[in-house]
């Protein structure tokens, strides 16, 4: 990666901020990471800013010298009207970035094919893409569907419905089909588009290598864990109830899942090879893709001798155990 480049990521506190700042600093890169509080583990290569993109000055601030600068910014778990929240802070970016000279902007969307209309969360996340495209700064849209790595809250719903029920009622939905990414190849994805030379906009749709169900990853996890698992359907189950069993079962919080679930009657597949034509990454599979994400949290859990956040020491114990 070019020594050139001064990079932000924003919104650096979720899992996909963390997950590019640990790819960036393998890089050799010394990430400025802008988020509202500061990261609980920063590493010494990565420098923190305050920013908030519902405060146009203090972004001001954060973007000063920056020249690539990720927009991975969500408001899923705000209790009010997060679309309208969402592009309020989009709108806000945009003007920071053009005033500090960013020459770049990487954002990571929602991969969902667009028959039959959006979720309120699918086209929030288009219309924040919309917004950044119609700044000065060229911009790269990437749309993907689940990311499969250990703390990405559908790996963890995942993880904790196949983990706590032998046997599970299944809704209609889990039928659907998806194209999960491995975090790793998300990772190689986001740190490619910091060397593209266009000047032009681009969206993207990137997934791994195979289509597969909710079901699928159900199983997929399962086998991976050499756990019997036995699924019933039950097609009568609504979104509404889903997320409301959701909640009952997982860690997540009710909002987001609410909004997440009511995303899942949509396919999310890869419908252009334009990614695929680009980039010189060809993407895993999600059954290796899961196998992946488990291997490399034996690891840390291993090398760190104490359970990740989010994992029960119960769990931390199996894993890594294998």
């Amino acid at each position: 990666m070019s020594a050139s480049h001064q990079i932000a990521i924003v919104g650096a506190t979720g899992y996909v901020g963390g997950l590019l700042t640990e790819a960036l600093i393998q890089a050799d890169e010394s990430p400025v990471c802008v988020s509202r509080r500061r990261p609980k583990r920063l590493s010494e290569r990565a420098k923190w800013r305050h920013g908030d993109v519902m405060d146009r000055e203090s972004l001001a601030s954060a973007l000063k010298g920056i020249d690539v600068a990720y927009y991975l910014v969500h408001a899923l778990g705000d209790p009010g009207n997060f679309a309208e929240l969402e592009q309020q802070g989009a709108n806000n970016f945009t003007i920071a970035a053009e005033a500090a000279g960013v020459r770049r902007i990487i954002y990571l969307g929602a991969l969902a094919q667009e028959e039959g209309g959006l979720s309120p969360h699918i086209a929030s996340r288009h219309a924040v893409g919309e917004i950044l495209r119609s700044s000065t700064v060229p911009t790269i849209e990437f749309r993907a569907s689940i990311i499969l790595g250990a703390g990405s809250m559908p790996f963890e719903a995942i993880r904790v419905l196949v983990e706590r029920l032998p046997m599970m009622v299944t809704p209609r939905w889990v039928r659907n089909p998806v194209q999960p990414i491995a975090a790793r190849d998300l990772a190689n994805y986001l740190l490619a588009a910091a060397e593209e030379e266009s000047t032009e906009n681009h969206i993207y749709e990137i997934g791994g290598s195979d289509q597969v169900t909710y079901r699928d990853l159900l199983a997929g996890y399962a086998k991976a864990r050499g756990l019997r698992r036995v699924m019933i359907p039950v097609p009568l189950i609504t979104p509404r109830l889903s997320s409301l069993w959701l909640r009952l079962i997982t860690p997540a919080t009710y909002r987001i899942g609410r909004r997440i679930v009511a995303s899942a009657l949509h396919d999310s597949v890869v419908a252009s090879d334009r990614a695929e034509r680009r980039f010189k990454i060809r993407p895993m599979s999600a059954s290796v893709a899961i196998s992946t994400a488990l291997a490399d949290e034996r690891d840390r859990l291993r090398q760190s001798g104490s359970a990740s956040d989010g994992i029960s020491n119960d769990l931390a114990t199996r894993l890594r155990a294998g």
